[in-house]
């Protein structure tokens, strides 16, 4: 039997990050065996088209793949994609999997992602309630948008906000229900929040705050909500995005410190020296905002597996790179960098007809945050620059920042901490 000292590097969780870490452990130079274990049935894909593109009918789940089946042979990357694993043997260095076999690691990488949170109401399994996470889920809500049907929405974070976009260039009539006071609650400062929503409600969509859902009517299938202020509301099909919980169990079965995530340190490292963990999954403290935090993002699973592969394969290296997220709703790009929401000071700078850029400072001056919303030409190239001073930590005064005709590349020379 192979010993640890030789054994493959392996990766459970075969999504975005998981793939990207084999990837990048074969440019790295690791010429070793490399397994990664999935559990979906299918070869690691995009996930952002799947509340875009594919509920628009613009791209097929088979053109999400991020690679193709020539890819993992080539580059001798042990695909499984059928092969849940059950536990973690910390002492031997071995995944335990469903089936039990077992497979050795030289370094373990968990990947595991998140999973959607489902609604604790009467009626939240009937039929036509749907989450969307996996390719499953895309397809079963593709079938619900046709021109006419009622689809409600339950959440307005950026999940819910792309669905109602997208339903409603469908033909689709919309409506959605949030328990927060406002939308976007843990990702932008109120003022985005705000201008997002309208441009909802200018597009026809019913959006209602501080109201939940107390149960989901119909026999076996849906037929409409009954909401905690009293009113009730029919629909055809309802998609539930409430957020998303890190696949920690794993980890926590195998005595691995979990903190909002399994927790790492910079170099996401566990506490246990042999394993990693990297993406969705994973809590970790980031220097810039001087906290620990968790992100649930495509650059961030993109960033962690290049690093993580690094480290898996020794060199030691800190993560600290300037978060980075979109969203494509109607006509409208949304570019956030860095961390919005944790900014007590925003400041905006027109920066077209209907576009905004939104920079949010601490309590220091630090610029935390952009917001960029409206047309990419008009909002792109701010929010670049925005996300290498906030990379500096730099301190800008806010009438510079709202100051249209000052250009943001010439504050690459501010003041930073």
């Amino acid at each position: 039997m192979k010993t640890a000292d030789h054994a493959a590097m392996v990766i459970v969780g075969a999504g975005q990050c998981g793939a990207r870490t084999a990837h990048a452990l074969r440019d790295n130079g690791w010429d070793g065996e490399i397994t990664l274990l999935g559990n979906e049935g299918r070869a690691p894909y995009d996930r952002p088209p799947l509340s875009k593109a594919v509920l628009l009918g613009q791209k097929t789940v088979e053109q999400c793949a991020l690679f193709d089946d020539a890819f993992y042979r080539n580059n001798r990357i042990d695909l499984r994609v059928d092969a849940p694993v059950s536990g973690i043997d910390r002492a031997a260095r071995k995944v335990v999997l469903g089936d039990g076999r077992t497979v050795s690691y030289r370094r373990l990488l968990i990947a595991t992602g998140a999973e959607p949170r489902r609604l604790c109401v009467p009626g939240a399994a009937l039929a036509g309630v749907h989450l969307l996470r996996a390719v499953p889920d895309a397809l079963s809500i593709v079938g619900e948008l046709s021109p006419g049907r009622r689809i409600a929405v339950v959440g307005a974070g950026f999940i819910g906000l792309e669905v109602a976009a997208t339903a409603i260039a469908r033909g689709c009539e919309v409506v959605v229900i949030e328990a927060a006071a406002r939308a976007l609650m843990r990702a932008v400062p109120e003022i985005v929040a705000g201008y997002l929503v309208e441009r909802h409600r200018q597009m026809g969509v019913d959006v209602r705050f501080a109201t939940q859902v107390e149960r989901i009517l119909g026999d076996t299938r849906v037929t409409g909500l009954k909401l905690s202020d009293g009113t009730t509301l029919e629909c055809d099909a309802v998609v539930v995005g409430v957020g998303v919980t890190p696949r920690t169990a794993l980890a926590e079965a195998a005595g691995i410190d979990v903190a909002d995530g399994i927790a790492v340190d910079d170099t996401l490292r566990t506490n246990d020296p042999w394993i990693f963990a990297a993406g969705d999954v994973c809590s970790f403290p980031h220097r810039l905002f001087r906290r620990r935090i968790r992100l649930e993002c495509w650059k961030n699973a993109e960033d962690h597996a290049r690093i993580v592969a690094r480290n898996m394969l020794d060199y030691g290296e800190t993560y600290s790179a300037v978060p980075w997220f979109w969203s494509n709703q109607y006509d409208m790009t949304i570019q956030i960098a860095g961390m919005p929401a944790f900014g007590t000071t925003s400041v905006v700078r027109d920066t077209g007809p209907a576009s905004r850029v939104f920079f949010a400072l601490d309590r220091e001056g630090v610029l935390v945050g952009t917001s960029g919303v409206g047309q990419v030409s008009e909002v792109a190239r701010d929010v670049r620059v925005a996300q290498e001073l906030i990379g500096r930590r730099a301190r800008i005064e806010p009438a510079v920042l709202a100051d249209r005709s000052a250009k943001l590349k010439s504050l690459l020379t501010a003041d930073v901490l």
